[in-house]
């Protein structure tokens, strides 16, 4: 079943390019190269020529995915490119129904190494659910693909997509600068391992805005040297909320900077806004971040930071957290939690959280005040704050 999202968008998007195009800009429709809109027929070769052309153009260029299922197998569409190009997209792009056509590669869908793209439209089909099984099973599984990756990709524009059932996380923004992100859908289920929403890390200067996200692990999650990324209008739940790390697993890691969430609403979901460190020693950092007009609903930890993150106490007992959180704000966040506990700073013993601020927090469970505890931090408080403050002053 295609899962169609904004055709409507996209077709009136192709009419008006055509009707305002002119000889500075050339098309390419991947069927003209022999694609095949069945859902069967392997694309992978003409989507690749497609592009090639498309990126050897002197002048701009834009490549069309007309209507129809089209199956391609690992794509890596690199650059540089001598112009700027547009990837178009009115149809859906389907993985192939074997998990391990895709799973040793990493990625399903790559850019890399291009200056001025737009990617927009259309329908991403992962197929995860083979290479799910095969992780629940405890089999010997390869590693998994990521949906769409983009490395190394600067003055960027991500807009329109729906991606649905990826084997691991849905879309990558690595080592990017200058990068928006808006209208996207996102879905796969609560019980999928491991499949982020959006990822970014390495990058600088990256706006999410208007994108809804049902997922089964986080909705957003940000990396080491993430710095000036700003977030908007998020529906997050089904997932695990929008995450800061997990940080500091090395010692030379790079820190998080500048990161602002506003008007956003969580659903169902495992956290609301966290910030995350391994419990090990590291030069990493996480400083001014700010999020605000939040509505949490039955979010099990809404506000959390947890310096203790240490899975199957596997490489980190005994230690703590290197990582220095600093600077953090959390202003006109309300709704119910579905816990008892609606705040939980958990900061490193080692390195203490500071300049942390809550205003205007109310949050409830079972329509009572829920509760907060706070270890190694010290912070300011003002206007309502429900559940009451633990911070030190």
């Amino acid at each position: 079943m295609d899962f169609i999202v904004g055709t409507k968008y996209i077709l009136i998007m192709l009419c008006i390019n055509m009707i305002n195009a002119s000889p500075t800009t050339n098309y390419y429709n991947v069927v003209k190269f022999g694609a095949k809109a069945d859902g069967k027929s392997d694309s992978t070769e003409e989507f690749i020529m497609a592009w090639k052309s498309a990126c050897g153009s002197l002048i701009p260029a834009t490549i069309y995915v007309p209507k129809g299922r089209y199956l391609l197998r690992g794509s890596n569409f690199r650059g540089p490119c001598k112009s700027n190009v547009t990837f178009l997209n009115g149809g859906t792009l389907v993985a192939p129904e074997d998990y391990r056509a895709i799973g040793n590669s990493g990625y399903w869908i790559l850019f890399n190494h291009v200056e001025n793209l737009v990617v927009s439209g259309g329908n991403l089909d992962a197929k995860g659910l083979g290479f799910w099984n095969c992780r629940r099973s405890g089999k010997n599984c390869p590693v998994g693909a990521r949906t769409m990756t983009f490395n190394w990709v600067n003055n960027l524009v991500i807009s329109g997509i729906t991606s649905i059932n990826s084997q691991l996380s849905h879309i990558v923004i690595n080592t990017c600068n200058n990068v928006v992100v808006r209208n996207m859908r996102i879905i796969a289920p609560a019980k999928s391992p491991n499949t982020d929403g959006i990822h970014v890390e390495q990058s600088n200067g990256v706006t999410i805005n208007g994108c809804t996200i049902k997922t089964g692990d986080d909705c957003i999650s940000i990396g080491e040297a993430t710095y000036n990324l700003f977030m908007s209008n998020i529906k997050c739940g089904p997932g695990h909320g929008v995450s800061i790390g997990s940080l500091g697993k090395t010692m030379d890691e790079k820190g998080v900077e500048n990161v602002t969430l506003t008007n956003a609403i969580f659903s169902g979901s495992d956290n609301g806004v966290r910030i995350k460190s391994w419990a090990r020693p590291s030069n990493g950092f996480v400083r001014n971040v700010l999020f605000q007009n939040i509505l949490m609903n039955n979010v099990e930890n809404p506000i959390i930071i947890d310096q203790n993150y240490c899975p199957n106490n596997q490489g980190c007992p005994g230690q703590t957290s290197g990582i220095k959180i600093s600077e953090i704000t959390y202003k006109n966040i309300h709704g119910s939690s579905a816990t008892a506990e609606a705040v939980t700073f958990d900061c490193s013993p080692s390195t203490p959280c500071d300049g942390i601020k809550l205003e205007d927090i109310n949050l409830n469970y079972n329509n009572k005040a829920a509760t907060s505890s706070c270890k190694n931090i010290v912070g300011t408080s003002n206007g309502t704050l429900v559940p009451e403050s633990c911070l030190s002053t």
